[in-house]
């Protein structure tokens, strides 16, 4: 017998799931993220071919794969591939940093600097200088990545007084207050010590170079536990940012994710600041690209942000490179060139959303 049919009404049509199969999304998603990929390769032969000596494309392969010993085999294994690596690190380290950030308080326009790691790393290496007459980039690696590691503790341990729980407004606020109370630290004992104002200031403005493999292998297991944090709090994150009562119900112990979530953000952001100084942008602007492309899926948002941040960042090392030649423009100035009018355009939005 015939069997009645009835057209669906357009407000209840609206409300029908997208017809798309899941697994295309998927796997535009994953041939992105290939594409993402294929540019990090590219970005990274052209840091270790371009640099402030000219250096013939032929030559520089066959010094790449044959080192001799020559002069130009010495320029690429010993300055310009460790800058490549450590360009490659630090920007892993500020992508998810930022993501993580961005996911935990759920504030569009946080950045790794939010809760005073960058100003805790700064304050390390004003102490290295001004007070332990410390000199290299790998003495100060040590003494910024302590600096973060304390000031983390300390926003923590602010933001958790009392019987409340550290809810990302309580975070962020405490993260103001001792990111306020570092840079009046830093400032005084700059401005009363010039010799250490001197090699501070050429750390502060943030650089790839001069550092050389030693720097690398000090900040690699940091940045790789950071990773492995962050991967693994994808799941939870997603849950989290429709609030803490629906992850909770969900099943996701909010307390431990935000804690973890904060141990990664200092592990990535020490570590990054530690080994380049305070490089500006990079941790803002790239999870809001990545959110772009694929969504607010934080696992996908992750994995974009980590390979789309060395892209920016090798991408205007090397940019500082070919602008400032003979000399070179600082990989923090450029960052903070390309990075201002995102800033700005992000603000001019009508509504900044995580969802």
């Amino acid at each position: 017998m015939p069997v009645e049919t009835r057209a669906v009404p357009e407000k209840h049509a609206r409300l029908r799931p997208a017809t798309r199969p899941r697994g295309t999304s998927t796997a535009l998603r994953g041939v992105g993220l290939l594409l993402v990929l294929a540019a990090l390769v590219l970005v990274g032969w052209l840091s270790v071919w371009t640099g402030t000596r000219g250096i013939p494309f032929s030559a520089t392969w066959s010094a790449l794969w044959n080192p001799d010993g020559s002069e130009t085999s010495v320029i690429i294994h010993d300055y310009r591939i460790p800058r490549t690596l450590l360009g490659l690190l630090v920007g892993v380290a500020l992508g998810l940093s930022g993501a993580l950030m961005q996911a935990l308080t759920r504030n569009p326009l946080a950045e790794p600097g939010l809760l005073g790691i960058s100003l805790g790393s700064s304050a390390g290496v004003v102490v290295a200088i001004a007070f332990l007459g410390v000199g290299s980039v790998l003495g100060y690696v040590w003494f910024a990545f302590l600096g973060a590691a304390v000031a983390s503790v300390v926003v923590y341990l602010l933001g958790s007084a009392g019987r409340q729980l550290a809810t990302p407004d309580r975070l962020v606020v405490a993260g103001a207050a001792v990111t306020a109370v570092l840079y009046a630290f830093n400032s005084a004992v700059l401005l009363l010590n010039p010799r250490a104002f001197d090699q501070f200031r050429f750390w502060t403005v943030g650089s790839l170079a001069g550092r050389y493999f030693d720097v690398v292998w000090v900040i690699l297991p940091f940045v790789a536990a950071g990773l492995v944090i962050a991967l693994l709090l994808g799941p939870s994150l997603n849950a989290l940012a429709l609030g803490d009562q629906m992850g909770r119900a969900l099943g996701v112990n909010v307390n431990r994710t935000r804690i973890l979530g904060a141990v990664g953000v200092m592990l990535l952001c020490g570590a990054a600041t530690a080994a380049a100084g305070p490089v500006g942008f990079v941790g803002l602007v790239v999870p809001h690209i990545a959110r772009f492309v694929v969504g607010p899926d934080q696992r996908w948002v992750l994995a974009y942000s980590m390979l789309l941040a060395p892209v920016l960042l090798i991408g205007a090392d090397v940019l500082g490179r070919i602008m400032g030649a003979p000399g070179e423009v600082q990989v923090g100035i450029v960052t903070a060139f390309l990075g201002a009018p995102v800033f700005l355009a992000l603000c001019r939005r009508r509504k900044l959303v995580m969802l």
